[in-house]
């Protein structure tokens, strides 16, 4: 009889400031398809602590039908070591403000709880990488 062996778990996907070596996100949602990235956080009451959604390969977002703020954070397209370099963030930003102003460069963006950037310390020239 074989020894029994537990499955390891599934790495949960995340966002790491490598810069200062902080977690902005330890739950994190990739939106891959349309409808996912359509949909972004719309129709949620809240974002939970720890949690974030990653948008991978867009430079802007709007606000429309949103609940409550968020902060964003805009990478640039990953580096060699994949990680990617915050080309701009958004604090705060408040729902039904339309459209969220365009990045020039960005290749994603980070929607994550009000309070996030501040506490990761993340700003602008860090680099975070998405797993």
């Amino acid at each position: 009889m074989e020894p029994r062996t537990e499955p390891r778990p599934e790495p949960r996907p995340e966002a790491r400031n490598l810069t200062r070596d902080t977690l902005v996100a330890e739950r994190l949602e990739h939106a891959e398809s349309l409808w996912t990235r359509f949909m972004g956080l719309m129709g949620r009451a809240s974002l939970e602590r720890g949690s974030g959604l990653w948008l991978a390969g867009t430079n802007g977002i709007h606000m429309f039908f949103m609940r409550f703020p968020i902060d964003v954070v805009f990478l640039g397209k990953p580096g060699p070591d994949g990680g990617r370099a915050v080309l701009a963030t958004r604090p705060a930003v408040r729902p039904w403000v339309g459209l969220v102003p365009l990045v020039r460069g960005a290749d994603g963006c980070l929607e994550l709880p009000v309070g996030t950037i501040a506490a990761s310390g993340t700003e602008r020239g860090d680099v975070i990488r998405i797993s």
